[in-house]
């Protein structure tokens, strides 16, 4: 026959005192209170398993854990019992359950697929990983991808299109696709529900850079040639002219990139910080070296340029300091000084389309060679991969003297690409050989 038990009181758990050995104050049905001789007290739970073996487990010290809250521990594990379930084991599933539920959330999916992204540069690294945190990680950081459907996906999205920064829906939409597309290659998720999204936001306006139709080059230059302002300035608006670079490559370029006896510029992938200089670690949009063939014409302006700021590193130092470079906004400003609208008309990466443009209607050049040049990135993996090995390095030479020679005959009126490249001899531009 069972022993009757008479069930604790919370004064009875107060006064057990500590003796020489451990010894037990039952509450019955299996738990018990241990008092040790150290003085501790703590609750215990002896039961039969399911495969009638015995088990016991703690539920945690008393005063901390009640004499109710351990009752109630007790009557948690007689449930599961009673459905044939270990309490010790279900615990331990329930743990390994929450530590993958943490590694399995769209937070810890996102961070693992930013960390595999090793091509990116640690500028465009940081800004992806800002955004998806302004963005994405409040909305859908602590939900388990295995929950995520497209149309929560989706309304992440548009609490950004919201705020109308449609260019950022974009880009976190495909952020979102390869988030989820780590999760289907970890096995987390049969299938990617980003690839749904697709339509389900407003797309944004293409934006176009202004650059002036080619008939107002002789204008153009004229006003370059004619700018009263800084001569630093004057210089770098003809050079971003005559090899078409992006602001942030010419302004951070330093003099040891230059090779004037080989009329090469060696645009490195990245460069050294500058302290105090945001994004001055930039270099080739791409990330890789960029080879920009140096015209006479280039070459000219280079040497002059040289004679004002060759005693510093920064080809295009600053007007106050000459360890920082000229403002991002230099070009531009002189251009709205020369009368142009930059939002409308022409501004200093306008030069780019222009230049593109004469390039492919004198039919003349390889798009391959084009395009190299423009330092645009190719989008299928196996042509880029032979465009990058062959460089057309010869072809380009040609071809930016060609375009400064274009700019040229194009000084007193304006003269088309087509008829300047179908002029006799005009084709055949004669590279120039420095000692």
């Amino acid at each position: 026959m069972a022993r009757t038990v008479t069930p604790l009181t919370d004064p009875k758990c107060e006064a057990a005192r500590p003796r020489e050995k451990d010894y037990k104050l039952f509450d019955g049905q299996g738990l018990y209170l241990l008092v040790k001789p150290t003085g501790v007290k703590s609750w215990r739970f002896k039961y039969t398993k399911p495969d009638g073996r015995g088990g016991l487990t703690a539920f945690g010290n008393y005063p901390a854990l009640t004499l109710k809250g351990a009752r109630a521990r007790r009557a948690d594990a007689l449930e599961l019992l009673a459905n044939g379930l270990d309490p010790v084991e279900q615990a331990r599933q329930v743990k390994i359950d929450e530590a993958a539920a943490g590694t399995n959330t769209f937070e810890a999916v996102a961070r693992d697929w930013h960390a595999r992204m090793g091509k990116w540069s640690k500028d465009h690294a940081a800004r992806v990983l800002k955004e998806i945190e302004a963005d994405l990680f409040p909305v859908l950081g602590k939900r388990l991808v295995s929950e995520l459907k497209t149309r929560d996906l989706l309304a992440a999205l548009k609490i950004v299109e919201k705020r109308g920064a449609l260019d950022l829906v974009g880009r976190l939409r495909q952020r979102i696709v390869g988030i989820m597309r780590v999760a289907v290659q970890q096995n987390l998720i049969e299938f990617n529900p980003a690839l749904d999204l697709i339509g389900g936001t407003v797309s944004p306006k293409t934006k176009h850079r202004p650059a002036l139709p080619l008939d107002r080059l002789p204008e153009l230059i004229g006003r370059i040639e004619a700018d009263g302002g800084r001569p630093l300035t004057r210089l770098a608006t003809m050079l971003t002219l005559l090899v078409f670079v992006r602001s942030s490559e010419l302004r951070f370029a330093r003099w040891p990139e230059f090779d004037l006896n080989r009329a090469i510029w060696t645009m490195p992938g990245e460069r050294t910080e500058i302290e105090g200089v945001k994004r001055s670690h930039r270099g080739a949009k791409m990330g890789t070296p960029h080879l920009v063939p140096l015209s006479r014409q280039a070459l000219a302006v280079i040497e002059q340029v040289q004679h004002l700021t060759g005693r510093f590193d920064l080809v295009f130092a600053g007007d106050h300091y000459h360890h920082k470079p000229m403002s991002e906004n230099t070009v531009n400003k002189a251009l709205r000084r020369m009368g142009y609208d930059t939002k409308t008309e022409i501004c200093g990466h306008g030069f780019r389309s222009m230049a593109c443009s004469a390039l492919v209607e004198s039919s003349l050049w390889t798009r391959d060679a084009v395009e190299r040049q423009m330092s645009h990135q190719e989008r299928n993996g196996v042509r880029a991969a032979y465009i990058h090995k062959a460089e057309h390095i010869e072809e380009r030479r040609l071809m930016m003297q060609w375009w400064a020679d274009y700019l040229d005959a194009n000084r007193e009126r304006h003269v088309t690409p087509y008829d300047f490249a179908n002029r006799s001899g005009a084709n055949v531009v004669p590279l120039s050989k420095r000692a």
